[in-house]
């Protein structure tokens, strides 16, 4: 009988952990090493012990995101096997993650494929992404519905920025921002920016690195 594959998961809500962990142990070609709570306790896992896969949560408190964390962990262990997931539709993630050698995305809330073909497929050596990004409904329109500059501006502003600010990050006018802000608010037909930000945040459409990293600063409960 051939080596089971070793797997980790580090997920920091206990459903979605659980729900993973119990994917792993159905299945006769794993072996489930250990569900944990923190990227950074997977870290230490993967430093200490012989692990193959690591399916990896983006948005983790305690220290540091299952983003950075990839990418630090495929510097030190680059034939650890990793999938990273979200349930957040958040797509700029993506080309971190390939950048950081990542195999694989999966999208938790909007993926097609089950988590276990995804397992599969990475295991056998593919890298999955998916082709294309996650069908959100936002207001009266959909994230398909907005320019990648549009999301870009709406993703600062999930981060609390104001006008003046997202000019300057994105590097370019005030005036150019409002103007995106005008026409995502006439697609959508929300009525202000307050509005925006709020149902963008609620649905995961967008998520900052503001707020990706202040996740991070959260305790465990």
């Amino acid at each position: 009988m051939a080596e089971r594959i070793k797997v980790v998961v580090a997920d920091d809500q206990n459903i979605s952990r659980g729900f993973f962990e119990m994917y792993v142990r159905a299945s006769t070609r794993y072996e489930l090493l250990a569900g944990l709570r923190t990227a950074r306790e997977a870290m230490k896992y993967v430093d200490e012990h012989a692990v193959d896969l690591l399916i990896l949560d983006v948005l983790m408190a305690d220290g540091i995101d299952g983003l950075t964390a990839a990418g630090q962990i495929k510097q030190r262990h680059p034939e650890v096997k990793i999938i990273l997931t979200t349930s957040a539709s958040e797509t700029s993630w993506e080309a971190q993650a390939r950048q950081f050698g990542v195999e694989s995305f999966w999208y938790k809330e909007y993926d097609d494929h089950s988590l276990i073909e995804i397992m599969d497929r990475t295991a056998a050596g593919e890298s999955v992404y998916p082709g294309d990004p996650p069908r959100v409904p936002f207001g009266k329109a959909t994230r398909h519905d907005l320019t990648e500059r549009e999301l870009e501006v709406l993703r600062e502003l999930t981060g609390s920025l104001t006008n003046e600010e997202i000019a300057v990050r994105l590097h370019i006018s005030v005036n150019t921002v409002k103007r995106h802000l005008q026409n995502i608010m006439a697609k959508t037909g929300f009525d202000n920016r307050l509005e925006l930000a709020m149902n963008a945040r609620l649905l995961g459409l967008v998520v900052s690195d503001k707020d990706r990293l202040r996740k991070t600063q959260e305790q465990k409960t």
